[in-house]
């Protein structure tokens, strides 16, 4: 209980974030900035791309103003004939309701009356006949008086430039609120109309707005069944279109205190809407079988009987005409599919509901009156119903209070479990919970139709796990630093970090590593500090300007420092920390630090000259050899270091000692030539190094990977192999003039061919014998 006490306290801090950032989480939720309307609205569109509504055959089609219909009958706006000759040939279809989902704003121009004063040539008898002639919105006019259509109309921002006598048609929108609540105030409000011909608007069956409103992204998904303008309430095309078809007089826009519910047609018929009105379209996919070309109506080839009983819309595809929307299934689908689309959302519904409702009587009625085979019917199609998910869309009213209730969940199960077992399990925790609410929010989508966003709530867990998860990494943290700071004066540093992290580690013990063990040690240095005799401090500061970059370049290449001795540094690789290219990594360092080095001497002749001082230049010669050591915490039980044994080690020091003896900067084992095979080598001898019976085979490192390539090096590669080998085989003349090639080609290893010049005389003079093996034995380390 104490434990669980202290680590409450202990996590005092936590808690608090927690708590204040839950109470953020909240507070961004209510506001609802546009960030978490778009990722809201975007969780949306996933799960309509992932699983659009089916497509089923309903009586709706699009009356297509297709390129075929322009290329036929011209350029649109068509002669008001053509259009009323298109509602006539619609009409005798047998079609249902026919709705356009355009303007006619202006008077035709085409009308007889009009090309009498355009045209101006003709005589006076022709222009008065023609003047006579009734105006081509008269025989529209006259045809849309004996058939069902609903004109469309837009809405405008700025304020109507009709005349007070025009006044707009009486609206058929009614509304019922609650007390005090206007539904009017949740609508959408517009300071104009775009609106029909008055002549038109009074002979139609009815007008419905086809504004789209897109949401912030340009997206189309909800489209405002009633809008407002001034103090007029007016409906969309697509509810107005079904106000027609069902012979109602009007529509009801239902309100509550949340905002508007939906619109009624009729006791059975209700479109859910959210609190300003609008419908959530829920999309099928693109669908050409919903379109009839409207060159088709007019010549007469659509099949009798294709378009009885349809609601119809007059639109177009044409992209010329600018009609396209973006939706969450489709970047281009035709601004009248998106009508067509709802039209289908509302007729699946009412479909639905008068299955249900011819349920409901039959099993009201006693069983042995009930009609089997009426009863099947019935029920196969509510399953069909049942199958295809539901047809409308709704993000419902308490949408809000769910998301924060589920928000708030979230989050305190996340800090709990992040405070208690740890970030581990909580993170599985925390996908199992989140996988659970995005299963949840799936099956309301895919069996209720149901839209609840789970992505912020997903976001805002996730987010205070890592914050939670972060601070406790920072406290963590701080107790290693207290680690560090205890044992860092005295300890090694690798080995400081590893009891950091696990300070079960203090105790004695090793492990075998394959590495790669590097040791550097400067030439002269008993002359160098001859120059320092009276100065210490300098001698010293000079030690440090040496070992300062050349311990950069090989903790940058993944090294660690094992110790250093005076002016010597031993390092090595694939301890503690894993490294699988050691062996490049020790190359790379070892002529990265001849090069720092070289640098060093440039600024120190400097100096020297500057002074007016004797400049002895530093020179370094390096050992590199790779093989199995033990790794480890080495020392006594009061004190002990992260130090590294073996056979290999000494062998890498006995290499180092011996660059002097051959001339070269950097000696290599064969182990570390195999395992970074492509840097640029050649082979210095077979040599018996102090201390070893076997014999071993070295290199001497001449540079990086791309100076194989070089045709100089190449050819010393080449001559220096035939200088072995005629050595090798006690061939001394051919030797000697090898010998000479190579230094002709790379006057760096002068050296070199200085010693074997001289074991040449040596041997010349005293040969070695048949049975000779070409092995040197070292005398000196």
């Amino acid at each position: 209980m104490g434990g669980l006490k202290s680590a409450l306290r202990g996590n005092r801090l936590q808690y608090l974030v927690a708590f204040a950032m839950t109470v953020v989480f909240v507070l961004l939720r209510t506001w609802d900035p546009l960030p978490l309307q778009l990722l809201r609205l975007k969780t949306f569109d996933m799960y309509q791309r992932i699983q659009p509504r089916e497509a089923i055959k309903h009586p709706v089609a699009i009356i297509d103003l297709d390129e075929e219909s322009l290329a036929a009958y011209g350029q649109w706006p068509w002669p008001r004939t053509l259009v009323a000759e298109l509602v006539t040939k619609l009409m005798a279809q047998g079609v249902a309701v026919i709705g356009f989902d355009m303007v006619f704003a202006d008077p035709d121009r085409t009308s007889p009356a009009v090309i009498a004063n355009v045209l101006p040539n003709l005589d006076a008898k022709t222009r008065e006949a023609l003047a006579s002639l009734p105006s081509n919105d008269t025989e529209f006019a006259n045809v849309l008086r004996g058939s069902r259509v609903v004109l469309g109309q837009s809405t405008a921002v700025r304020e109507s430039t009709r005349t007070d006598e025009e006044k707009p048609i009486k609206s058929s929108v009614g509304v019922k609120g609650v007390k005090g609540v206007d539904p009017k105030n949740f609508m959408f409000a517009f300071r104009g109309l775009v609106r029909n011909l008055r002549k038109l608007e009074q002979t139609a069956s009815g007008i419905g707005l086809f504004t789209l409103r897109p949401a912030i992204d340009g997206v189309v998904r909800r489209v405002p069944m009633v809008v407002r303008v001034g103090k007029q309430l007016y409906p969309s095309l697509t509810i107005e279109m079904l106000r027609v078809a069902l012979g109602r007089k009007g529509m009801l826009v239902i309100g509550d205190e949340a905002g508007i519910s939906g619109v009624r047609l009729s006791k059975t018929l209700h479109v859910p809407t959210d609190r300003n009105g609008r419908t959530w379209v829920n999309f099928a996919r693109h669908d050409r079988s919903r379109y009839v070309s409207a060159k088709d109506v007019l010549d007469g080839t659509v099949p009798p009987g294709r378009l009885r009983g349809h609601l119809v819309i007059f639109g177009t595809s044409a992209v010329g005409l600018l009609d396209i929307k973006t939706t969450p299934v489709d970047d281009a689908m035709p601004g009248v599919e998106v009508h067509a689309q709802l039209l289908e959302n509302i007729l699946e519904s009412m479909s639905h509901q008068g299955a249900r409702q011819v349920l409901d009587k039959i099993m009201a009625l006693p069983e042995d009156k009930r009609d089997p085979a009426l009863l099947k019917q019935v029920e196969d199609q509510l399953a069909a119903f049942e199958a295809r998910g539901p047809a409308n869309l709704t993000w419902p009213h308490y949408a809000l209070a769910a998301e924060i209730t589920a928000l708030v969940t979230m989050c305190g199960l996340v800090a709990g479990m992040v405070l208690t077992v740890g970030a581990v399990l909580s993170l599985l925790v925390y996908v199992v919970v989140a996988s659970g609410l995005a299963m949840m929010s799936w099956y309301l989508y895919t069996d209720q139709g149901l839209l609840l966003d789970i992505a912020y709530i997903a976001f805002t867990g996730f987010f205070l796990y890592s914050m939670l998860t972060y601070l406790s990494y920072v406290r963590e943290e701080s107790q290693r630093r207290q680690v560090r700071n205890a044992f860092g004066h005295y300890m090694s540093p690798a080995l400081v970090e590893q009891l950091a992290e696990n300070p079960d580690q203090l105790q004695l013990g090793g492990e075998m590593r394959d590495m790669t063990l590097l040791f550097a040690d400067v030439r002269g240095f008993t002359s160098i500090s001859e120059l320092y005799k009276s100065d210490p401090q300098g001698l010293t500061r000079l030690i440090n300007r040496f070992l300062t970059p050349t311990t950069n370049v090989i903790l940058d290449r993944l090294g660690t420092i094992d110790k250093y001795m005076g002016d010597c540094i031993m390092a090595f690789w694939n301890a503690p920390l894993d490294d699988d290219n050691h062996a490049g990594h020790a190359c790379e360092s070892a002529l990265a630090m001849m090069v720092s080095v070289n640098k060093l001497n440039e600024t120190l002749e400097a100096e020297a000259e500057a002074e007016d001082k004797q400049f002895i230049p530093i020179k370094i010669g390096i050992g590199l050899n790779s093989g199995e050591c033990c790794v480890g915490n080495m020392g006594s039980g009061q004190r002990f270091d992260y130090s590294v044994l073996g056979d290999d080690v000494n062998l890498a020091s006995r290499l180092e000692g011996q660059s002097k003896t051959y001339g070269v900067d950097i000696v290599i084992g064969e182990n570390t030539r195999q395992r970074a095979s492509d840097y640029a080598y050649i082979e210095l001898d077979l040599i018996k190094v102090k201390g070893k019976n076997d014999a071993v085979r070295v290199f001497a490192l001449m540079g990086e990977p791309d100076k194989c390539d070089d045709s100089e090096f190449q050819a010393l590669a080449v001559n220096h192999a035939a200088m072995l080998e005629a050595y090798r085989d006690q061939r001394w003349d051919d030797a000697r003039t090898l010998s000479a090639e190579c230094r002709k080609l790379d006057g760096d290893i002068d050296g070199l061919c200085d010693l074997y010049n001289e074991r040449i005389d040596e041997y010349e003079a005293e040969p070695p014998g048949d049975d000779w093996d070409g092995v040197f034995v070292a005398t000196t380390k």
